[in-house]
């Protein structure tokens, strides 16, 4: 799945080709998505695209009249094309522009969404409920420490409820905590303040430098210029379970919390 930032480096990478381009039209393929695709995406068109923002994994094309939510799911891929690009299977969405581009999304699960906001899209409710980016000067230890306090959840299914704080999904979660030294298991309301001092910091470092390297390359995901990402090389712990820990070399144990693959070193992280 597209986490954060893998999210963010589609935005860069499609933003120059796209933004203060006209949209001529809004072309659906299949609109059998996430939800299915509604008819107002086509409000639109004629329009300017202003911007390619993103709040959470959420990426927002707004125009002067209203905004469209774009949401990659488990599998999709965005590309700039010319409008004459071959179609392949698994390509739903077209949004063509006055320059002969086209933005394609190509999504094989199906779990990604083309919505419509006509109003302030940050009280769209998929948005409104959502925590601070942790990119932020909102994400702070103060913060994280509060929010934490009462909670007998995990440390880890806490940072990745998006309540919370956003975009911290399960890859940059297992690493996170392994470079603080904190047991995945461990309560978060159990958690000192000194140690989310160093959680925090390392939860930006991560994030940001993932967005710098390109994104993770994952089965499902290649940069909007077809080149991998290079972060997945630089993983410690996820996808590494069973195998020998970088810096202790004991064996990584893998579990699941949350439902969500969990690895850790029982010696590095208490």
């Amino acid at each position: 799945m597209p986490e954060l930032p893998e999210v963010e480096v589609s935005r860069l990478g499609i933003s120059p080709h796209i933004e203060g381009r006209t949209i001529k039209s809004v072309k659906v393929h299949d609109k059998r998505l996430r939800w299915p695709v509604p008819e107002t995406v086509h409000q639109v068109e004629g329009h300017v695209l202003r911007s390619v923002s993103r709040r959470s994994k959420y990426l927002l094309l707004q125009t002067d009249n209203g905004c469209l939510i774009l949401h990659l799911g488990m599998s999709g891929k965005l590309r700039v094309v010319p409008a004459e690009t071959t179609h392949y299977k698994h390509d739903h969405i077209d949004i063509e522009f006055d320059n002969g581009q086209t933005l394609r999304l190509n999504d094989p699960r199906r779990f990604g969404a083309l919505l419509y906001s006509d109003g302030d899209v940050s009280g769209h409710e998929l948005l409104s409920q959502l925590g601070p980016e942790p990119l932020t000067d909102a994400f702070t230890i103060d913060y994280l420490f509060e929010r934490s306090r009462g909670r007998s959840q995990s440390v880890k299914t806490f940072l990745m409820d998006n309540k919370v704080v956003v975009g911290v999904g399960n890859i940059y979660a297992n690493e996170a905590l392994f470079k603080a030294g904190i047991n995945p298991k461990r309560a978060a309301g159990k958690i000192s303040k000194v140690r989310y001092q160093k959680l925090v910091p390392i939860i930006k470092e991560t994030l940001a430098s993932a967005i710098e390297l390109g994104g993770t390359t994952l089965k499902d995901f290649t940069q909007v210029d077809g080149n991998p990402g290079y972060f997945a090389q630089k993983l410690q712990v996820y996808g590494r379970g069973g195998k020998l820990c970088m810096v202790c070399s004991n064996r990584l144990k893998e579990i699941r919390l949350g439902q969500r693959s969990t690895v850790y070193c029982t010696q590095c992280q208490r």
